[in-house]
């Protein structure tokens, strides 16, 4: 089959790959029909390389046709039309039943110290190929694929796997009182995302942050009140416009929909030099330790919240070393809630709003539709922000 392969930083190719086969009694093969590019997908394009392998397929946001199954997946046949969550999990374990999934104990990395391996997402979630393919190997699949209905475009739904729970999840935890405020920095899929996710479920001020043209202007169309970076000389400027429209205490929670910048810094460019001159177990440990963060959004988000505030990070971070303002989070008595989204726990939730209403604008929510043949061009244009790309789907 073809396939989206890692071979190093900004350099993804389509290649020719084994197909994938059934392993275990609970897998599924899936023809992918659509995938997603994420932003995530941009942290191993430039950042977090140390932790990848050349070869490695890409991608964790598949949708598409049943085509196998193994004895133990009672509840998929072959042509079931399916969206697949981007972590693996089990459905039986504690945590999968406290509605956590992204920490299954029967698939954690325990080998990293990691939670739920993930789909195409480095060695420290489990090195288990991608959906940027045409096929995709489902492990645990009696309990992860989710069926929906024929009909409706692949648009309607594909979003299921990772955009619609993780701003879901990035919404819940910020607990935004009804006709409350929250501010979301970032703008991207998931900042978009949970600014109407925000509205949809009753926040009366919604703020959107970010310096991206296109990005603004499709959430201004929205009803959100945004706030461009670049009109601002530093962030003690941003957060007193925002504070002003709070009566002067802030927002109630801020979403950080950023994490590690993907296009890198420079203290990330420095480690992933130095560790570029390093023996593999040693080049890991060292980006991992020494970290590769840029804690811009972070401190922002942390400076902008109102005392007793909520502050919910959906945006990515890898590093461990980072210094984090303690004393003013303490003052501040804010209450931090983060992690990877706990797709099951939310799907179900979430699929009464994929009506023909469509009250989130999924139907419309792409930028970009590619073939798989194109995805190393949508992977430069999505890094370097152009063409107005948002959110690019695959279809292979």
């Amino acid at each position: 089959m073809r396939a989206l392969t890692w071979q190093g930083k900004r350099d993804v190719r389509v290649e020719n790959v084994p197909d994938p086969r059934i392993e275990e009694p609970t897998d599924a093969i899936i023809r992918i029909t659509s995938t997603g590019l994420c932003g995530s997908d941009l942290h191993l394009y430039e950042v977090l390389t140390p932790f990848m392998t050349p070869g490695d397929i890409l991608g964790h946001e598949p949708m598409g046709i049943v085509e196998e199954v193994g004895a133990a997946v009672p509840d998929l046949q072959a042509g079931d039309r399916v969206v697949v969550p981007f972590q693996i999990a089990c459905g039986n374990c504690w945590m999968c039943l406290t509605g956590l999934p992204t920490q299954c104990e029967t698939t954690q990395v325990d080998a990293e110290g990691m939670g739920a391996a993930l789909f195409g997402y480095t060695r420290l979630y489990g090195a288990v190929p991608g959906a940027q393919a045409e096929y995709l190997r489902v492990p645990q699949a009696q309990y992860g694929p989710i069926k929906v209905p024929e009909g409706p475009s692949d648009d309607r739904f594909v979003y299921l796997s990772d955009v619609l729970p993780t701003a879901w999840q990035a919404v819940e935890y910020a607990g935004v009182p009804q006709g409350g405020s929250v501010a979301v920095l970032g703008l991207g899929p998931i900042g978009d995302m949970a600014c109407r996710i925000a509205l949809l479920k009753g926040a009366g001020q919604v703020f959107g942050v970010d310096l991206v043209p296109e990005r603004l202007n499709r959430v201004r169309e929205r009803g959100v009140e945004t706030f461009d970076l670049r009109s601002f000389d530093d962030e003690k400027e941003l957060v007193t416009a925002i504070r002003d429209r709070t009566d002067g205490r802030g927002p109630d929670a801020v979403i950080d929909a950023v994490g590690t910048e993907a296009h890198g810094s420079a203290a990330a460019r420095m480690v992933q030099n130095a560790s570029a001159l390093l023996p593999r177990k040693l080049s890991g440990p060292m980006a991992e330790r020494f970290s590769v963060d840029r804690l811009a959004a972070l401190h922002t988000a942390i400076e902008l919240v109102r005392r007793g505030g909520t502050l919910s990070i959906s945006g990515v971070y890898g590093g461990m070393a980072d210094p984090m303002p303690m004393l003013t989070l303490f003052d501040k008595q804010i209450q931090i809630r983060m992690g990877q989204a706990n797709v099951r726990r939310w799907s179900d939730e979430i699929i009464p709003y994929l009506t023909d209403e469509d009250p989130l604008g999924v139907d419309d929510f792409a930028t970009h539709r590619v073939p798989l043949a194109e995805a190393p061009q949508a992977y430069d244009m999505f890094q370097k922000k152009q063409d107005g790309a948002v959110k690019v789907l695959i279809k292979p």
